[in-house]
């Protein structure tokens, strides 16, 4: 077992800025209300980079607090622990292992890496891409000889959720054919649903697996392979149906999967993180391997900024802290993540993952118990229909959720009267920010009664169920468009904010233990015949 070694930086109750910060949250906070009215707060909490625009005027914040988060970075070296990371260092303590998702999206050049892991990188890269192109264009034909007319991605957790977030969110760069279908869960339905409606003899599958042993990925590929031979598809040609993507690949081998159809990651690649690697081959096939690689740049570009952007400019680190203040400080639990362009419908689920299964985490690196609260509970979905669903907990409830609304400036839509939609979209996106920041007082409500008929023994009556308290944080992340650099961009900033705040919390992001234990006790049913 590789030794994990002792934390060189003190654990972050030790530190003096989290001290501070703790005396600042013990004292009476001022208002949103009263601090929504400083004349130049906007300005002086508002960033943008890559394209995305972070507007942190409605966090529960003022100048000192703001110091002592910038401190508390800067005494956690998190610039230190940054640049481990870029270069390779084996910053995933407990499997001993580099983390370098952010080379899957360098350029020809390198970076801290080194030129050797950029030369991997490339040259898989370019075989994703060539081949993706090949498909699309009817190159890489069927043992029919016909183009192949439908995708089916199978993969669970990292190589399900990243691909096909990004597959909804580009959707209008998408061809006619191929058509990309994804299958995650092994329910049996899950796979019929897709299968039912498709031509096997024009059908390619991807097997999407890091270790090609995940019992739910193989599960569903070898039912889907049966189909195809079912459906005459001849089983000494199948492989030309078949692609396997993953870091295992004697396994893919071992189980019929052709060399030349096999694209590779390497170990140094979570799941979360890989949406970068080949495993956005799936992507590449719907939307071109030139949209892929654009996709690339956006999280390059934020790549960028994260690492030479002074931290009290940077838009992941301005993010992250603000978190820190509201789990750590301020005792919030929850974040709440609501997109206002409905492409991005499924980035909730992908950043859910993202974080929790990086920052839920209750030992620090040194293996010792957790002296802080770590990862929050990240849940959310599209912003209009929370509207009309949980946003009342957030006005009227006895929770406090910090929200991260998420909306895009410019619509590019070809509906007729696109731009009406999209500004009903966000306004209500305005309007929900500045409501739970400035909430309605029980006399401005009874005032908003008497002004609407009510007579004064009803207006005192109803005030109390019309009242707002308001004072509920938030961020507002601004696209400029929805794009493949964007998308990038947005993907990139989420996953540094993580590393950011684990950074400070003196945790390991890079593992996932938790994910283990219910698999291995899984198969042991299995094989007690008890499943």
């Amino acid at each position: 077992m590789p030794q994990t070694p002792p934390t060189p930086w003190p654990l972050p109750v030790t530190l003096p800025a989290w001290q501070h910060l703790a005396a600042l949250a013990s004292e009476q906070q001022v208002p949103l209300r009263e601090r929504l009215t400083e004349p130049d707060r906007a300005e002086r909490l508002t960033w943008s980079a890559a394209g995305i625009t972070l507007d942190a005027s409605r966090q529960a914040i003022g100048s000192e607090i703001e110091q002592a988060l910038l401190q508390l970075a800067a005494q956690s070296d998190l610039a230190g622990q940054r640049e481990a990371m870029f270069r390779g260092d084996p910053i995933n303590t407990t499997e001993q292992r580099p983390v370098l998702h952010v080379a899957l999206r360098g350029d020809a050049a390198g970076g801290p890496w080194g030129l050797e892991v950029q030369a991997l990188v490339q040259r898989e890269l370019d075989r994703v891409c060539r081949f993706a192109d090949e498909v699309r264009e009817g190159i890489v034909r069927s043992a029919s000889g016909e183009a192949f007319t439908d995708v089916v991605n199978i993969g669970i957790g990292g190589s399900d959720l990243g691909p096909r977030m990004a597959a909804d969110a580009l959707a209008h760069l998408a061809g006619p054919t191929p058509r990309v279908h994804y299958v995650s869960n092994p329910d049996a339905w899950a796979l019929y649903s897709v299968l039912r409606g498709l031509d096997a003899k024009r059908t390619l599958l991807i097997v999407s697996s890091k270790t090609f042993t995940t019992q739910e990925t193989l599960t569903n590929a070898a039912s889907a392979r049966q189909w195809l031979t079912d459906q005459g598809v001849p089983a000494d040609a199948i492989a030309r149906h078949l692609v396997a993507i993953t870091a295992s690949p004697a396994k893919a081998a071992e189980l019929g999967y052709p060399a030349e159809h096999t694209f590779l990651f390497w170990d140094w690649v979570g799941g979360r993180y890989s949406l970068w690697s080949a495993l956005g081959l799936p992507l590449a096939l719907g939307i071109g391997g030139a949209a892929f690689k654009r996709l690339l740049a956006g999280g390059r570009a934020m790549d960028e900024h994260f690492r030479h952007a002074p931290l009290a400019q940077n838009l992941p680190v301005r993010l992250a802290l603000h978190g820190i203040w509201n789990r750590n400080f301020l005792q919030r639990p929850t974040q709440l993540i609501v997109s206002y362009a409905s492409r991005l419908v499924r980035f909730v689920p992908f950043v859910q993952q993202m974080d929790m299964e990086s920052n839920g985490k209750r030992v620090h690196l040194d293996g010792s118990e957790a002296t802080v609260d770590t990862g929050p509970i990240v849940w959310g979905g599209l912003g209009i229909d929370g509207q009309h669903a949980y946003f009342q907990l957030l006005h009227q409830g006895r929770h406090q959720v910090p929200v991260d609304f998420i909306g895009v400036q410019s619509e590019d839509t070809p509906l007729p009267q696109a731009a009406t939609h999209h500004g009903v979209v966000n306004v209500n996106l305005r309007a929900q920010a500045q409501a739970l920041a400035l909430g309605r007082t029980r006399a401005e409500t009874e005032a908003q009664l008497l002004k609407d008929g009510a007579d004064a023994a009803t207006a005192q009556a109803l005030a109390p169920h019309r009242e707002f308290p308001g004072n509920v944080p938030s961020h507002i992340l601004w696209l400029d468009r929805l794009d493949p650099e964007r998308l990038g961009a947005l993907i990139a900033l989420h996953e540094h904010k993580v590393f950011t705040q684990a950074a400070i919390w003196r945790i390991n992001a890079f593992d996932q233990w938790g994910v283990e234990l219910g698999k291995s006790m899984a198969r042991a049913l299995e094989r007690e015949g008890r499943g």
